[in-house]
């Protein structure tokens, strides 16, 4: 079986600057814990869906494990968000992924979630995005569609945040 097409040409363009022109961009950089114990845990959050989870997403179908080219199908409020894994980044400091948007999803882009160790002990979390609407309902949606974006990021900072200082 084929998989499905990406829904842009500028696969992995999270990881450039500048981000693609014609779209609207998201960069978040935020203090999340600090620690190897709390990176650890940060990341392994991140790489097995949870903070998608905590986030408020339901994970329909993905790998236990996010991996490039792996496929991940989420929902939120009802909308249907299927996306691919299309890089990784697996660095002893730094760990993530950046994954872009699949038919059926109300955007067209690329996002990517970084969890970063810097040298003098702080977590960090990153996310960088670039997207555009998808279907006509995107379109019309405008601001709206933005505020849901800009609602789902600060989810995200709170669910890392969560998991980097969980110490159960």
């Amino acid at each position: 079986m084929t998989k499905p097409l990406l829904t842009y040409a500028e696969v992995g363009a999270t990881q450039q600057e500048p981000m693609p022109s014609g779209y609207g961009h998201v960069v978040r950089d935020v203090p999340i814990g600090s620690g190897r114990a709390a990176f650890e845990r940060a990341a392994d959050g991140l790489l097995h869906w949870r903070m998608h989870r905590e986030a408020g997403f339901r994970v329909v179908r993905a790998d236990e494990r996010a991996a490039e080219g792996g496929d991940v199908i989420l929902r939120f409020y009802g909308m249907t968000v299927p996306c691919r894994v299309v890089y990784m980044l697996d660095e002893e400091n730094r760990q993530g992924f950046g994954y872009g948007t699949l038919p059926g999803h109300p955007e067209r882009g690329e996002e990517a979630f970084i969890v970063l160790l810097t040298a003098d002990g702080e977590v960090r979390f990153q996310i960088r995005a670039f997207s555009r609407p998808a279907t006509l309902l995107t379109r019309l949606g405008g601001p709206f569609a933005r505020l849901a974006q800009h609602y789902a990021t600060n989810r995200y900072v709170k669910a890392m945040r969560a998991l980097a200082q969980n110490t159960d």
